[in-house]
């Protein structure tokens, strides 16, 4: 079941807020009710599933009461190691050893046959979230939680446990047990989720049909695609794969505002950053701030001298790229950026500061849609077609008269899901609220605006889905 789709508009989140709202009147039946829920919406994608979910919480819970009770360093530390290696070793088996004993079928021979194991929905998510738990009660800046369910809750929460945010349990600790929510919170989180919407249904899931329709399946029929239809389709690509996760965490930050819970911000524009710096304190929030806390801190951040510095930059980002996804071009992926980090570092960093906006803008642009084709397509000799068709390399000129077709046919979507990715639209729409703020003759039609709008956007929504038989999250397989 994904955010985005009928049975969960109208019949599971509808059934989901009219018992909590109306049904469950004290605190410990409303998140009774957010825990069935979470339960059965998890178990919607594979119920045999829900057992690994169930243990893996519990190994956190048990392993977390037992470093707050010891009060031997040594030991505690024992008890982390043994809850890391149980947790990361669950996560490998599951998403990492068809790759692992492909990788060494292909090498050696062995083994003849590779078993068939099925990525659990949402694995990486919930075991990071798990993870840092434990880490932060190892670290004392949370209290372990005593109660199971509560902990439970906590990982299985179906706004984001399935494709995040990451969200810390020192982030909602007390929004557990304790937690209100006022009327303007809920409005405001009824138009957040409607915002999501619209950007998936409408916007994502047409990039995602363009896509399709510039990019064929195959390095032979890439072989033959001319230039323009390559830079175009990468390009909407790189809209809908924005669009399509951003969207998602809209949705999840704005369920979450309706029942209390405060989930923080995932992006922050990032096609508007002017270096892959800035990019990354832009993307996928959330898991950029787990590497760096749990990851590139402990290993010795940079307070370690720089050969040791690059070191923990690789290790982030050789992680980073293969939680992305059990095949090799994620892990190409992730340190195609840890280079480009360290050329920015160490050589960039200055020329783009000096360099009109416009430049870095661009430089960032150009240098994210390069990693795109790496991420988009798992082959290899794939991505070496497509970026040297990019430049005309491989004999098919720039485009066709159909290229011009298909162009001129979308090109008022393009701009709206450009807009809509820069965050033009919400400026515009956020400066025409002040301007009717200021007035109060128009007062009344602000509030009227308010009230529709997040309407407007579910029925425009719900027309957009309506048949529409390509509707996946992307993120749902990491």
């Amino acid at each position: 079941m994904v955010f985005s789709s009928l049975v969960f508009l109208y019949v599971f989140l509808a059934l989901n807020l009219l018992i909590y709202c109306f049904f469950a009147r004290t605190m410990k039946q409303k998140n009774v009710t957010m825990l069935v829920f979470s339960l059965v919406f998890y178990a919607w994608g594979g119920p045999k599933y829900l057992l690994l979910l169930l243990f893996m919480t519990a190994v956190c819970w048990l392993f977390a009461l037992f470093i707050e009770s010891r009060r031997s360093v040594g030991a505690r530390k024992w008890l982390l190691a043994l809850t890391c290696l149980i947790m990361i070793g669950l996560l490998v088996w599951f998403k990492y050893s068809g790759l692992f004993l492909s990788t060494l079928q292909g090498l050696t021979g062995f083994p003849e046959t590779i078993p068939n194991i099925v990525l659990p929905i949402g694995i990486s998510f919930y075991t990071f979230q798990l993870l840092s738990y434990v880490v932060d009660v190892y670290r004392g800046t949370v209290h372990a939680q005593r109660k199971y369910w509560l902990l439970l809750l906590y990982a299985s929460l179906f706004h984001q446990c399935i494709a995040g945010p990451i969200v810390r349990y020192a982030d909602i600790e007390r929004e557990l047990t304790r937690r209100r929510v006022s009327l303007d919170e809920i409005s405001g989180g009824v138009t957040r989720f409607a915002v999501g919407l619209a950007k998936k249904a409408v916007l994502a899931n047409t990039c995602a049909q363009l896509v399709d329709q510039f990019l064929p399946s195959g390095a032979d029929a890439l072989r033959q695609t001319p230039a323009a239809d390559l830079w175009l389709g990468m390009m909407f690509f790189a809209l809908q794969i924005y669009l399509d996760f951003s969207a998602y965490s809209d949705m999840a930050i704005g369920m979450g505002k309706m029942i209390g819970f405060h989930y923080k911000e995932n992006f922050n524009y990032p096609y508007t950053a002017v270096s892959v710096t800035d990019f990354w304190r832009r993307w996928h929030i959330s898991l950029s701030s787990f590497f760096r806390d749990y990851v590139y801190i402990p290993l010795g951040g940079n307070r370690e001298g720089s050969g040791r510095t690059v070191f923990n930059l690789f290790i982030v980002w050789f992680l980073t790229g293969l939680w992305h996804g059990a095949s090799w071009n994620f892990v190409l992926w992730g340190l195609y950026f840890f280079l480009l980090l360290l050329l920015e570092r160490s050589v960039l960093s200055r020329a783009l500061r000096a360099a009109p906006r416009a430049v870095s803008h661009i430089y960032l642009l150009l240098a994210v849609l390069f990693g795109w084709v790496i991420f988009y397509f798992e082959s290899l000799p794939e991505i070496g077609v497509v970026l040297a068709g990019m430049f005309g390399l491989n004999g098919n000129g720039f485009g066709t008269f159909k290229t011009l077709v298909k162009l001129e046919n979308h090109l008022f979507f393009i701009v709206v899901a450009v807009l809509a990715a820069a965050g033009v639209l919400k400026k515009c729409y956020e400066a025409v609220r002040r301007r009717c703020a200021q007035r109060t003759g128009l007062s009344t039609v602000l509030s009227i605006a308010d009230a529709v709008s997040p309407t407007l956007l579910l029925i425009l929504s719900t027309l957009a889905l309506v048949g529409d038989s390509y509707n996946p999250f992307l993120y749902f397989r990491f």
